[in-house]
């Protein structure tokens, strides 16, 4: 008997036993954490970190708030929430090697004040209702296996009032750069991961999982059932990138 839609989700391209995809996903980070900033830098052609400062930006973040940034990588958002005033980020990741690299990063940048870290799984966090003013996920909620989980948990740990930002890849709105987006995404990626960072398999995973996820007006609808109010979308570069909103009033 094959397995239900309940008891698989998708890693990439492939259907995976549900309970195997958090492991599989932690594999294939442990495996590009020590390369991840360069490898960000060379797949976007450096555009992301333009993406990071508008998405930062539209968080704003203020001296009297605590942002929580799931997901939080090397720790990029966290660090410019810091540096545009935010009064304590809480950056948790669910892969220890990522956050040993975020942590050697804010060493390095003089940014441990008012900066903590915990490792932890964006479906489960280990904090109180209504606890933080803002959450930010960023190029993170792709890979999460129970999406609507985490946005039920983002929204549990915002007070009333508070905000919810997710910076994703989504879905390209400008048909003619369609075949060029894909032939970067499945041709040239894995080739820079293979030569760059020796691990072509996890460029796949990644080109792949960008492709399975939700839509910008899909993404809206889960947010909208997860409890969110007033949620919006703001595309960038065409629809490469957006940032959804929602809030907890």
């Amino acid at each position: 008997m094959s397995d239900s839609p309940q008891d698989t989700a998708d890693f990439g391209y492939r259907t995976v036993p549900r309970a195997e995809k958090a492991s599989m996903v932690r594999e294939v980070f442990e495996s590009v954490a020590p390369r991840y900033d360069v490898m960000n830098d060379l797949m976007s052609l450096g555009i992301h970190r333009i993406w990071k400062r508008i998405f930062v930006n539209a968080i704003g973040c203020s001296a009297r708030e605590t942002l929580l940034d799931l997901a939080g990588g090397t720790g990029d958002i966290s660090f410019l929430a810091l540096e545009r005033g935010a009064g304590r980020v809480i950056l948790t990741d669910v892969n220890p090697a990522m956050l040993q690299v975020a942590e050697k990063r804010a060493l390095d940048r003089g940014l441990a004040a008012g900066l903590s870290f915990m490792c932890v799984d964006a479906e489960h966090i280990p904090l109180p209702d209504r606890s933080v003013e803002k959450v930010s996920i960023a190029f993170g909620l792709r890979n999460c296996t129970d999406k609507d989980a985490v946005l039920r948990e983002a929204r549990r740990v915002l007070r009333p009032g508070g905000r919810f930002h997710c910076l994703e890849f989504s879905r390209l709105e400008i048909s003619a750069l369609v075949p060029l987006y894909d032939a970067w995404s499945f041709k040239a990626l894995p080739e820079i991961g293979a030569r760059v960072a020796q691990d072509r398999d996890s460029y796949e995973y990644l080109a792949e999982s960008i492709r399975m996820f939700p839509d910008q007006e899909t993404l809206a609808g889960m947010m909208r059932e997860a409890g969110m109010e007033r949620v919006e979308v703001r595309n960038l570069s065409g629809g490469i990138v957006a940032i959804h909103t929602g809030w907890r009033l």
